[in-house]
């Protein structure tokens, strides 16, 4: 018998990818791939282990998730950096470019 591809295998590697991508883009979209890759890639990894021998390309599957955990880690750093900067400078500084400078300045001379 002929070894099939694992179901979501190239969705799961490719969502991995996108999720590293995306956590530079105010990390929302970085969590969300993230979630669905490991969704996605715990799915295929469950096919796999109940018959190993009837599925191939494992390792997509495998980097994907991985991928995808770097991408969600990612993600709640920078959400988290953007909370502390929120907190920490706030809200209205950050609107204005020119507070913002002179916020920064300060911070620099302290």
């Amino acid at each position: 018998m002929e070894n099939q591809k694992l179901p979501n295998a190239t969705v799961v590697l490719v969502m991995g990818i996108l999720s590293i991508l995306g956590s530079c883009c105010y990390a929302v979209p970085g969590l969300l791939f993230g979630v669905i890759a490991l969704v996605l890639g715990n799915k295929a990894v469950k096919t796999y282990k109940e018959a190993p021998e009837n599925y191939s390309d494992y390792g997509n599957v495998t980097a994907g998730r991985i991928m995808g955990i770097i991408g969600i880690i990612l993600s709640i750093i920078f959400i988290a950096l953007i909370i502390w900067a929120i907190m920490f400078i706030g809200w209205e500084v950050m609107q204005d470019p020119e507070l913002l400078q002179e916020r920064l300045e300060e911070l620099q001379n302290q």
